[in-house]
């Protein structure tokens, strides 16, 4: 007798219609820096930030720093990791930039400079339109675009990574992560299109930039860029939506839901189609872990 086939488990539309119900935001981004008190040094002075916590984990040789404009309950932040005795990191194509929104690009872009960041565009108009930008690099090359506004409640309100199929990693964030895709722009004349993806209105809170060049559908990752991490009040069923998603779009969950060893705090960890990762934390764990 012929072994019966498995029947696919097909999830129940109350399980698929939870990324959209769940209470999510993003939380931090994380990176590797050569120098630490380098960059904390660069963030606090050049750009502003404040250093709002920082532990040192010398049984697995590494140390953390979190900087951001405001407190981490409410905005998202930048989670800086330096591994000891490793001073320089590769980029590599497929990142892109963080984005600061701020009231004076001029006078931002100057102080930077004073402290020694590096102008990569000098502020202005951008093309073929009225807002006010520029781009600086901190001191390990990580690019901030500068982004003129009068005023945002998330200062710190983009991260833009470059896809391969930009329909599909937007079909991906929609279903996987419960995101919205906010705006299309397409620019032939200078051969990209862009998706701004997040949970609210791009003016209100911090947004995933996805950009398609014309004809590039792979680029590498370095191993400088780390991931986001994402509020949610449920990694399993989270974890449970992204594991049927990835059956049908591509990417995989790197690491089941669960507790973090030694800290306790439930998440669960996926690559994107392009390999790009995301961390789902469980909000009340992360609430608890910054008391």
């Amino acid at each position: 007798m012929a072994e019966s086939e498995a029947t696919p488990v097909v999830p129940s539309s109350e399980l698929l219609e939870w990324p959209k119900k769940d209470k999510r935001r993003f939380l931090h981004a994380v990176y590797r820096v050569g120098d630490l008190d380098r960059t904390i040094k660069f963030y606090t002075e050049g750009f502003g930030m404040k250093l709002l916590r920082k532990r040192d984990i010398p049984e697995e040789k590494y140390s953390n720093a979190f900087l951001g404009f405001g407190p981490e309950e409410s905005q998202f932040v930048v989670e800086l990791t330096y591994n000891y005795g490793v001073d320089k990191y590769d980029i590599g194509t497929g990142f892109g930039h963080f984005a600061i929104a701020t009231p004076d690009v001029y006078k931002f872009v100057e102080n930077a400079r004073a402290k020694g960041g590096n102008v990569s565009r000098e502020p202005g108009p951008v093309k073929g339109g009225s807002s006010i930008i520029a781009f600086v690099k901190d001191p390990d090359g990580y690019a901030f675009e500068i982004i003129q506004r009068a005023s945002t409640p998330e200062p710190l309100c983009q991260v833009m990574l470059r896809v391969g199929d930009l329909d599909r990693s937007i079909n991906f964030y929609e279903k996987a992560l419960g995101m919205k895709m906010l705006r299309k722009i397409d620019r032939p004349e200078q051969k990209y299109t862009l998706a701004m993806m997040g949970y609210a209105d791009e003016y209100e809170t911090t947004v995933l930039e996805l950009t398609y060049n014309y004809g590039v559908t792979e680029y590498t990752k370095g191993n400088a860029y780390a991931q986001v991490a994402i509020s949610t009040e449920d990694v399993y069923k989270s974890g449970e939506v992204v594991n049927h998603v990835t059956q049908e779009l591509g990417g995989k969950i790197t690491r089941q839901a669960g507790p973090v060893p030694g800290i306790g705090t439930k998440i669960v960890a996926l690559l994107d189609p392009d390999g790009w990762k995301t961390v789902l934390v469980d909000n009340e764990d992360f609430l608890k872990e910054l008391k």
